[in-house]
């Protein structure tokens, strides 16, 4: 009786120090805290996501968003747009893209679902990239996009696309009319580009305008920003000086003014003149009316 009492003596202290063991693996803490910008769903808020997610592994807590990169996309009409949804821990899950203005399915993974194929998922491995690819863009595809995973319930990540249409005006045109001696102030401005135009060239009746010319006195100044401007400068202005001014900026619509350096004419007298040119049909015209009124005389109504 005493051998089998040491025994079991030996077996619960053995046993105690084999709990206490498993006890400290179980409690051991994780030595990697994921950055502070990720998180699993748009909809979660970060101090939230903290406390619930600052002591867990990344690889256990399933995919999640990286949100570091802008939600608000602007792209040029016509010119290809990209909505980057970056994923990590994606496993075995599945990204979708849907529209939120008619909750429209585009694409699963890199499948397209729907007839427009404007529409394509580009996917970069490397960069754990899920990016939604829109062709042809067009003002009237401005709106919510969501990015999706197909956890269970789903998580979503939207974003914004603006799709503009850039504008140049020229302040003034289309005509102006300048007296001999003054300065011409042509002002062109562009708006709604995404990013300033690299260039904006000016010609003169379809020829560049040469800043170094002989003729001299025509200079540009081009403020770029949001709004771009550029301003055609031309110094004691002389009759060779008229005609058609184009403004062409690199990425967006050129924009035409007539200018008209006046020697002492009125411009509604140009105006008029210009009309009566423009009328070809004119000349024609009353010769046969003279004519009609001349038989009208000689045989009168009965």
């Amino acid at each position: 009786m005493k051998q089998i009492a040491v025994v079991m003596i030996l077996l619960n202290i053995s046993y105690g120090h084999f709990s206490r063991t498993q006890s400290v693996d179980i409690d051991e803490p994780h030595t990697y805290t994921p950055p502070r910008h990720y998180f699993q769903t748009s909809s979660f808020d970060e101090a939230e996501l903290e406390a619930d997610d600052v002591a867990k592994n990344p690889l256990d807590r399933g995919p999640y968003f990286d949100i570091s990169a802008s939600r608000n996309v602007t792209a040029l009409v016509g010119n290809t747009a990209y909505l980057n949804c970056r994923v990590r821990n994606l496993g075995n899950r599945t990204v979708s893209w849907i529209r939120h203005r008619d909750l429209h399915l585009l694409t699963v993974g890199k499948a397209t679902y729907t007839s427009d194929q404007r529409y394509q998922s580009v996917h970069n491995p490397q960069l754990d990239d899920w990016s939604l690819k829109v062709l042809y863009p067009q003002q009237r595809d401005s709106g919510v996009y969501e990015c999706q995973i197909s956890t269970t319930p789903p998580v979503g990540y939207s974003m914004m696309l603006s799709v503009v249409e850039p504008i140049t005006t020229v302040v003034g045109g289309p005509d102006l009319y300048i007296d001999t001696g003054s300065t011409v102030n042509l002002t062109c401005i562009v708006k709604h580009l995404p990013e300033p135009p690299p260039v904006i060239q000016w010609t003169h009746n379809g020829e560049e305008i040469n800043y170094d010319s002989p003729r001299g006195g025509v200079s540009v100044i081009t403020e770029k920003g949001d709004i771009t401007t550029s301003y055609l400068l031309i110094q004691r202005a002389r009759s060779s000086d008229s005609g058609k001014y184009t403004c062409l900026p690199s990425t967006a619509n050129p924009m035409t003014v007539h200018v008209h350096v006046l020697n002492g004419e009125h411009p509604a007298a140009i105006q008029g003149a210009k009309g009566l040119r423009s009328n070809n049909i004119l000349p024609f015209v009353l010769p046969l009316l003279l004519l009609l009124l001349m038989g009208l005389r000689t045989f009168p109504v009965r």
